[in-house]
């Protein structure tokens, strides 16, 4: 693969070289592409959510992989992670941006903290590519939870 291509999706357009915070910038920009294509192309079918995230998830593992042979383990600079990550954060998510702002925190507190066995799924395939994006799709399923049950509290309260 071109080295710019290799670069241009690891780092999902350059987030990843932001001096702070590249996953959460990484994410952000996720979550703003998102909002952009619902509103100009409507809403995204949940088949079409799980078609992108497939694909990224299967360029993802190698790209993680050459990566981090390159850069050392889990380099800061790969960020097409979060990018699956929000994916799943996303799936049947049909909120709108209060939604889309709520998957982002969540996505991102569960990406920082880890919880629940997330980070165990960093060693999954030994490392590499495989760890390197299943520790944020693990992340994103449980954002995914965290942020459907909080728009139902949230509608249960009237709000």
């Amino acid at each position: 693969m071109p080295r710019a291509l290799l670069y241009t999706i690891g780092t999902f357009f350059g987030t990843g070289f932001a001096p702070i915070a590249p996953a959460t910038v990484a994410s952000f920009l996720f979550m703003v592409l998102w909002w952009l294509a619902w509103t100009f192309l409507g809403p995204i079918a949940l088949w079409l959510t799980v078609l992108l995230l497939v694909v990224v998830t299967l360029i993802g593992i190698p790209i993680a992989g050459q990566l981090e042979k390159i850069h050392g383990e889990d380099p800061s600079l790969v960020v097409i992670d979060e990018v699956a990550g929000m994916l799943v954060t996303y799936l049947g998510l049909s909120a709108g941006l209060t939604g889309w702002i709520l998957g982002f925190f969540w996505f991102r507190f569960f990406d920082i903290f880890k919880p629940l066995g997330v980070r165990k799924l960093e060693k999954l395939g030994g490392g590499g590519g495989v760890g390197i994006m299943a520790d944020d799709i693990g992340a994103g399923i449980l954002a995914c939870l965290a942020t459907h049950g909080t728009i139902l509290l949230l509608a249960r309260m009237g709000m």
